[in-house]
């Protein structure tokens, strides 16, 4: 994201390996800090800051600024520019590696806010989610396409693992559309913003998460063939002979409930063939 201050606005080139597009409407801008509403004693981290668009009205909330940023120039200008913020610290690394229990051990203490590049943003969600319970929420620009497998549901043509996942872990809101024309360079999709909050009470608990993760994963590897096809392995390693579903649909038809419950059948056969 870009600021409209520092050296680094006119000489900086956009690189494509990082996936980078600036955020320079200020209409924009304001909507999204708007929408993370910051505020001092909050601890948030900052994905691919950029050229500092949201990291600076971040820092001047008073709020705990960590950043993390993979570009190399990018993050010597950060740490330049806000040199003298007591409340800002620079992470020059690759959000795909980083532990954030480094930041912080304790539950719900994390907000994550960032514009994803779209090369890297399936991954950088599923990263994140494996820190769930450090954080309270997420939000994120990505590609509108993105946003809208997160928050798909069975019967729309987006949904998928990632939509299920997401939604296994976390209430999942579009909040508004951005046009190309917002950035520099200007990217060839429309992109959107999207709050995730990680679920305190679940209504559909896995007993085995992994296992879980498993069957979501199968189902979808190969989601034209029906769901008796692409879960054949897992039926014959657990020894399942009863399902809660129709083996006849395919993965596309089945809710988060069905998915969790088909999830939780495997787990009790397996039991019982261990036992």
């Amino acid at each position: 994201m870009s600021s409209a201050s520092g050296s680094i606005t006119t000489e900086h080139r956009a690189r494509k390996r990082f996936g980078q597009n600036f955020l320079h409407d200020a209409n924009i801008i304001q909507r999204i800090v708007s929408a993370i509403n910051p505020a001092a004693g909050q601890h948030i981290v900052e994905i691919g800051p950029g050229q500092a668009a949201l990291t600076t009205p971040l820092v001047e909330s008073g709020a705990r600024v960590d950043a993390i940023e993979l570009d190399r120039d990018l993050a010597a200008w950060l740490s330049s520019h806000f040199a003298s913020a007591s409340n800002f610290r620079l992470h020059q690394s690759d959000v795909l590696k980083f532990d954030l229990s480094t930041l912080s051990e304790e539950p719900r203490s994390l907000r994550i806010v960032g514009n994803l590049p779209y090369n890297i943003s399936t991954p950088c969600i599923f990263h994140l989610l494996s820190y769930a319970p450090l954080i309270d929420d997420m939000l994120f620009m990505l590609q509108l396409e993105v946003v809208q497998r997160l928050a798909a549901v069975s019967g729309d043509p987006q949904y998928g693992r990632l939509g299920i996942m997401a939604q296994y872990h976390c209430q999942v809101d579009h909040l508004f559309d951005v046009p190309p024309g917002a950035f520099r360079p200007a990217p060839k999709v429309t992109s959107a913003i999207v709050r995730l909050r990680p679920l305190r009470d679940r209504i559909h608990v896995a007993r085995d998460e992994a296992l879980f993760q498993r069957v979501v994963r199968d189902a979808f590897s190969q989601r034209r063939k029906t769901l008796r096809n692409v879960l054949k392995p897992l039926i014959k390693e657990t020894g399942a002979t009863e399902l809660p579903v129709d083996l006849s649909l395919r993965p596309e038809n089945l809710s988060l409930a069905d998915y969790t419950g088909l999830s939780n059948a495997f787990y009790e056969a397996r039991k019982n063939t261990q036992e």
